[in-house]
């Protein structure tokens, strides 16, 4: 958020401490009329401080009341604070107390669509201009689905959904309840897979599926391939970024998130709670234990044990990662004191060797 949003009314500290569940610590009574980021605010804003290595912050802020967390150390203030378990989903919560989203989603089914045969749709559903279902697809109450989108014959949808336009989503895939799929994305397309003879690569056939839990959300441009037998399987309440690549046979477990520009390859094995930041690659035939975090731009090439925090290609653990990233920047120097060494010993071999031979001819 850059600069303050001008909030509908004016609003006490101790209305907001009820909106998002916290505690008010200095003055209930302060109003404020604004809401912004911690370094653009302006006195009569509120704001937000969710960790702690921005601590400092809070002395130049202008803001008049910061929401955070109990367990922070903070610098000493007079300033308003309101003390909830998560800061950044309690201001979360705010936004959209006072700035609710207004989209205009689809409504009915509009004349240009598609529908093929024995399509079932359930209660409330919304179908876009020139989307396309093939026959034996169900759709489940309260789903929308927006123009262009196109979904493969005998797909299951789930009730709640939101799938925005041009997803393509092919045909036998299962999709659960409240799924959310952004604008590009591909499901179910084909798994990668070729077997080469005499130099030439021959398609093998994946004939599998994909299966997609409820609560799933999945970004833009993402693709996620079909299984070449069984199933790719994204687990429930797990949130994928842009642009992420999952290939075939894939097993994703609940609530993990796969930041942007990730790339898994076929047949891994991602446990519950993982976090794979920005620029993951992840070899195929592994697996990454229950709450474990790959670190941007990690090369996962074995598995990971549970809660591990690992970083780096090859992935290491943290502790050792950091010790490498950190000598890299003295390499030049240790370079040219390992010249020097050498060339040192070199002229020390040569002084024992002249040595050792004047010894032997006397």
């Amino acid at each position: 958020m850059v600069g303050s949003e001008v909030l509908p009314r004016r609003i006490k500290a101790k209305e907001i401490a009820e909106i998002v569940s916290g505690k008010v610590v200095g003055d209930p009574e302060v109003e404020v009329s604004g809401i912004s980021g911690i370094k653009e605010a302006v006195e009569g804003d509120v704001t937000f401080l969710a960790n702690e290595k921005y601590a400092h912050l809070l002395e130049t802020t202008k803001a008049s009341v910061i929401i955070t967390s109990p367990s922070m150390k903070l610098p000493e203030t007079d300033k308003t604070l309101i003390l909830t378990d998560n800061p950044s989903l309690a201001f979360a919560r705010l936004v959209e107390h006072w700035f609710p989203q207004e989209v205009d989603h689809p409504k009915g089914i509009h004349p240009t669509a598609i529908i093929g045969e024995n399509v079932k749709l359930g209660k409330n559903v919304a179908i876009g201009a020139y989307v396309v279902i093939e026959k034996n697809v169900e759709i489940g109450d309260d789903t929308i689905i927006y123009a262009g989108t196109y979904i493969g014959h005998d797909t299951k949808i789930g009730s709640g959904c939101l799938i925005y336009p041009n997803v393509s989503i092919r045909e036998r895939i299962t999709i659960g309840n409240r799924v959310i799929i952004h604008s590009g994305t591909v499901i179910g397309s084909d798994g990668f897979g070729f077997a080469t003879v005499k130099g030439v690569h021959h398609r093998i056939p994946q004939i599998g599926t994909v299966v997609i839990e409820d609560d799933v959300e999945i970004g833009a441009n993402v693709t996620i391939d079909r299984a070449r037998f069984d199933k790719t399987l994204i687990g429930k309440g797990t949130k994928i970024d842009n642009l992420v690549q999952i290939a075939h046979n894939v097993i994703i477990g609940e609530n993990a998130i796969i930041v942007a520009q990730t790339g898994i390859s076929g047949s891994t094995v991602i446990g519950n709670g993982v976090i794979l930041a920005g620029q993951t690659g992840v070899v195929g035939h592994i697996s990454i234990g229950d709450g474990a975090i790959v670190g941007a731009q990690s090369g996962v090439t074995k598995s990971v044990p549970p809660g591990s925090v690992v970083l780096g290609s090859p992935a290491r653990p943290i502790s050792l990662a950091k010790r490498i990233i950190a000598s890299i920047p003295s390499l030049p120097d240790i370079k040219k004191t390992v010249e020097k060494l050498m060339k040192r010993v070199q002229q020390l071999e040569e002084q024992i060797k002249e040595l050792t031979q004047k010894a032997h001819s006397k």
